[in-house]
């Protein structure tokens, strides 16, 4: 059912000090920040060719990447991201067999702008699963 691993997500408490690391440091192709307040984070996509890494830093206090970070103040990896055909699809077998969707289960725009769902990460070795509709 899962496709291609679309990104890695790493919350960081400075997208632009991460990208920085990311860019000159490891010397990848970093995209600008991306403010995206209906995920409350800043986004910067790092460019692996094969896939990518997302940095997220907190858009306000009430982010969820803002809770992440104050129990991981150096940051962490936050999630994994993979592709699937249907999204609705995957959500109904995997609702069928006992997963949980978070939120209220329908797909919404991700920051690919493309439909997204995430997976409580109790039921999948203690990670936050993203699924994105490829």
């Amino acid at each position: 059912m899962i496709g291609r691993l679309n990104h890695v997500a790493i919350a960081v408490p400075d997208v632009v000090e991460a990208a920085a690391v990311y860019r000159d440091t490891l010397g990848a192709t970093v995209s600008a920040p991306q403010p995206e307040p209906d995920h409350g984070a800043t986004v910067v996509f790092v460019d692996l060719g094969n896939t990518k890494i997302e940095l997220l830093e907190p858009l306000g206090e009430n982010s969820t990447i803002a809770s992440f970070l104050a129990r991981n103040p150096a940051g962490g990896i936050h999630h994994v991201c993979f592709e699937v055909e249907d999204i609705y699809e995957a959500r109904d077998r995997l609702k069928a067999e006992g997963a949980r969707v978070l939120g209220d289960g329908e797909p919404r725009p991700g920051a690919h702008r493309k439909p997204i769902l995430f997976l409580h990460p109790k039921d999948f070795m203690g990670t936050l699963i993203e699924l994105e509709q490829a």
